[in-house]
C-alpha cells in the first residue's frame, strides 16, 4: 500500500495544493494534495484526514501524455460506482486515459522519476504468484531458450493478452 510519506518522498514534498476531495466514494474525511512543476507533471493523492489510509494515487506526464494511477483495491469498487453513477469519462485529461498499476512499486518508481524528470519504464507491473514448483519449470524453461525469467513471462503474458483479445474480437 502507498503512503503519504511515500508519496511526499516521491515528489520531494513540493506540495502545490490541496483540499477536501469532493467526490463521496472515499468516505467524508477524504482529502487531497497536489504537486506540480511547470508544465512536465502533475500528481495527487488522496487520502482519510483521520486514519491516513490513502485511497488513490496520480501522476501524469504531460511530455510523454502518459497517466498513472493507483487505487487502493479495497476502494476501487467504489470509485468505480462513483465514476458510473457521475456518467463521467474516467480519463487523466483531454484523450488520455490511466494506466492502472496494481503494484505500489512500479507506481512510486514511475512517479518519481516523472517528477525528476527522468527516464522510467514505461511497461507495466504486474503482480504474479505461483508455487516454486512452477517457479522451477519457468526458470528451466527460460534456461533452455537462453533468455532471463522476465523475457519469458513476458512472452508468455503476451501471448496471452493476444489470445485473449482475439477470442474478444470474434
Amino acid at each position: 500500500m502507498i503512503t503519504i510519506k511515500d508519496f511526499l518522498n516521491t515528489v520531494d514534498y513540493r506540495i502545490t495544493g490541496g483540499s477536501e476531495y469532493q467526490w463521496q466514494c472515499f468516505g467524508p474525511d477524504a482529502r487531497y494534495l497536489d504537486s506540480e512543476f511547470r508544465d512536465r507533471y502533475s500528481a495527487s493523492i488522496v487520502f482519510d484526514a483521520q486514519t491516513q489510509v490513502v485511497y488513490e494515487a496520480t501522476v501524469c506526464d504531460y511530455a510523454a501524455n502518459r497517466a498513472y494511477r493507483w487505487l487502493n483495491p479495497d476502494f476501487k469498487s467504489a470509485h468505480d460506482a462513483e465514476v458510473q453513477s457521475r456518467g463521467v469519462q474516467d480519463q487523466a485529461w483531454d484523450t488520455v486515459g490511466y494506466t492502472d498499476l496494481d503494484v505500489t512499486e512500479d507506481f512510486l518508481t514511475k512517479a518519481e522519476a516523472i517528477a525528476a524528470g527522468d527516464s522510467y519504464d514505461a511497461r507495466v507491473s504486474v503482480p504474479l504468484e505461483m508455487s516454486d514448483d512452477e517457479m522451477l519449470r519457468l526458470m528451466t524453461m527460460a534456461h533452455e531458450q537462453d533468455i532471463t525469467l522476465n523475457q519469458l513471462v513476458e512472452q508468455i503474458l503476451t501471448v496471452a493478452i493476444q489470445a485473449r483479445k482475439e477470442q474478444t474480437e470474434s
